[in-house]
């Protein structure tokens, strides 16, 4: 690949990336909120029991239906999978699997505290796990994608001589 494709697809890969932290806010914070109570009248909620809202979810899966519960179990894994693809592909120096995954720890982090304090959602230990989990799936996603490139490159420059 050449210089010129590298530097497009690191391009494409930032534009890529403030577009998802952009959808991340929305859905976050403002997609099933809207002109709503207003904060006063809003309450403080939290889940700091470890896989509670799993086991709910799962146990009340036929009540709820399985949208509901797939848009909360799989949504927070999905939603995450970008955070732990994209930086990679933008910078070699986000290529660890440890800062990878606790950068996705970290902004789930910082994703739930902020739905507690402004009221608007959730703070949800499981929703943490699901996060982070998503960040890892997909580094491993991007660490089986540049293994592959990295192979075939190899094999390319082998032709050649």
């Amino acid at each position: 690949m050449n210089i010129e494709m590298k530097k497009k697809i690191k391009i494409s890969g930032k534009i890529l990336f403030v577009l998802y932290i952009l959808l991340l806010i929305y859905f976050l914070f403002f997609a099933e909120r809207y002109g709503q109570a207003s904060f006063d009248e809003r309450q403080y909620r939290y889940n700091l029991v470890l896989f509670q809202e799993i086991r709910r979810f799962w146990t009340y899966r036929e009540q709820l239906g399985s949208l509901a519960v797939a848009a909360n179990l799989l949504g927070n894994v999905v939603g995450f999978i970008p955070l732990g693809f994209i930086p990679p592909v933008v910078s070699s120096n986000a290529r660890g699997f440890f800062f990878i995954t606790f950068s996705g720890f970290a902004l789930s982090l910082c994703v739930e505290t902020a739905q507690l304090i402004t009221k608007l959602g959730c703070f949800d230990v499981d929703d943490l796990v699901m996060n982070t989990l998503g960040t890892a799936i997909g580094y491993v996603g991007f660490a089986v994608c540049h293994l592959i490139y990295r192979k075939k490159k190899k094999k390319a420059r082998r032709r050649r001589y």
